[in-house]
């Protein structure tokens, strides 16, 4: 079903191409002197095509206001009428009108913490976001298959195991500690160092006794990354978990089959890609003979495209990580694995700041542990729903490519451009609609004035917002139209006698329709959306 402003979109269209005989964009957008504004005839410069391409439009059927005005601008209010008829097709259809697309293979590749680990604030943006796009991708119809590349292999596992065998102890209260006495020892103690690296050769070559505990410190992990999937309300499961292990045994293959299509070449005894239109190597194989991160990467690429059949794959990783899987996924075209449809697209994202403008850090200099962030987020909020939908929404309402300072009274507010703000507008519309009482859901429309109209207006563009956000992953649109959505509702609600008079019966199906449509948008971006605050 097409929204609103895309049936506006393709009239113009059509009529530009009429008038003009070219393709001529409509740059439709929302404005304030109607509801939608049309400024495509202005780059070219001549105010009478504007005049033709109304005249062309045929929009009599869908806007009671159509004129031009300055150079060039299209100013067109929708009817009422027309609101009414698709306000009703809307409510008709539990998906609210967003159209199933033509499905495909998608995978998302996101979260990644290392194993032994605590989870720090720096995974919190990957995995919110990973997790929202993952479920707007799945609304659209897509196969998505989420993938946790977590790191659970390397030489620091000889470190652990050792520690662990003489006396340090690890449960899924005190990973970091454990981890930075493991740490410590190895850079102080010339033995232990000596034994921990002996201890990474046995569990290369498969000691039974150091698989087995290293299969223990993954167990105890997972479980750690299970709490906190579940706090945060991701759809993030053990069997979503495809470690760097699982890969382990494809290395030696993946550099036999690119040294064959002649891709890697020796560079001081180490075997690199050089990908064209990079300045540098991939290492693949080091020096010694060691695998690192690239050929990894290299083995799931091929796993993912050959035997998962992934035809889009998300990266949902930091911005600094570009230029790396820019090379991966280069050497997986070269190498015949990401060959059309199949393509790759690194999800970048920024940093998490402090209220000082710099990287978010507690009072002792390290890294913020995710627990942290969330135990102080529901302290705060006293509710988990709402404290998790702050900390979501603040990350998901900004540009992911920019950096987003971490502000806990801010993002908690029940004012502005926040995720509580969202939330209790859904919860303003439950109540009005408790009050009315009554069964079964209501579809008769009657648009009866200004903020109905503003409100109406609102409501029909969630088709395109939603599609527009599995095409680009700019999931702030979606996130900034709930927001508007909001605000128009919560205008309605202030001047809108909702409760009586003759439209009472047309206001309280616009009520219903948007807790249906900020429920549903608040859940695709993984946020619940409580009845009650």
């Amino acid at each position: 079903m097409a929204d609103i402003g895309t049936l506006l979109r393709d009239r113009l269209a059509a009529a530009f191409e009429t008038v003009t005989g070219s393709t001529v964009d409509p740059v439709l957008r929302r404005s304030q002197r109607a509801d939608f504004q049309a400024n495509g005839a202005l780059a070219l410069k001549d105010r009478s095509v504007a005049a033709e391409v109304v005249a062309a439009a045929g929009l009599g059927d869908l806007c009671s206001r159509v004129e031009v005005a300055g150079p060039g601008y299209i100013n067109l209010t929708v009817a009422d009428e027309t609101l009414n008829r698709m306000l009703a097709a809307t409510a008709a259809d539990e998906r609210l009108g967003v159209s199933t697309v033509e499905p495909e293979t998608v995978l998302v590749d996101y979260s990644g913490p290392n194993v032994a680990k605590e989870m720090h604030v720096g995974h919190l943006r990957s995995t919110v976001i990973g997790d929202a796009a993952a479920r707007v991708l799945e609304f659209l119809g897509h196969r998505v298959i989420r993938q946790n590349h977590i790191g659970d292999w390397g030489t620091n596992f000889g470190m652990l195991v050792e520690h662990h065998v003489e006396g340090g102890v690890i449960d899924e209260r005190n990973l970091s500690a454990f981890y930075a006495g493991a740490r410590e020892r190895f850079t102080e103690d010339d033995g232990f160092r000596d034994r921990a690296r002996r201890r990474a050769v046995a569990l290369q070559d498969g000691d039974p006794e150091t698989v087995a505990l290293w299969r223990s410190f993954v167990g105890i992990s997972r479980r750690y990354l299970t709490g906190v999937y579940d706090q945060l309300g991701v759809r993030l499961r053990d069997e979503d978990i495809a470690g760097e292990s699982d890969y382990v045994g494809a290395l030696d293959g993946i550099v036999a089959e690119l040294q064959a299509k002649g891709l890697l070449h020796d560079s001081d005894g180490a075997l690199c890609a050089f990908p064209e239109g990079f300045n540098g190597p991939l290492i693949v194989r080091k020096s010694d003979g060691g695998y690192g991160y690239a050929a990894t990467d290299l083995a799931a690429l091929k796993y993912r495209c050959r035997t998962l059949g992934a035809t889009r794959l998300l990266y949902v990783v930091g911005a600094p990580q570009r230029q790396h899987l820019e090379m991966v996924f280069a050497v997986g075209r070269a190498a015949g694995w990401l060959v059309p449809p199949a393509r790759a697209q690194h999800v970048s994202f920024g940093s998490v700041l402090g209220l000082d403008g710099r990287m978010l850090r507690s009072r002792t200099g390290r890294a913020v542990q995710l627990a942290e962030l969330l135990d102080e987020a529901i302290s705060r909020a006293r509710a988990p729903e709402i404290a998790m939908g702050a900390l979501k929404y603040a990350d998901l309402s900004t540009d992911r490519n920019k950096d987003y300072v971490y502000d806990p009274q801010r993002m908690l507010a029940f004012t502005g451009d926040t995720g509580p703000y969202v939330q209790y507008a859904n919860v303003r519309a439950r109540s009005i609609l408790a009050k009315a009482g009554g069964d079964g859901p209501r579809r008769e429309f009657a648009v009866a004035g200004p903020v109905d109209h503003a409100l109406a207006v609102e409501l029909l563009g969630f088709p395109g917002v939603v599609a527009q956000a599995g095409e680009t992953l700019e999931l702030h649109r979606l996130a900034g139209y709930l927001h508007d959505l909001a605000a128009a509702f919560t205008t309605f609600f202030e001047r809108a006698p909702v409760l009586r008079g003759q439209e009472r019966e047309g206001r309280l199906a616009l009520c219903e329709l948007t807790s249906r449509t900020l429920r549903t948008g608040l859940d695709l971006l993984g946020i619940q959306a409580p009845d009650r605050m």
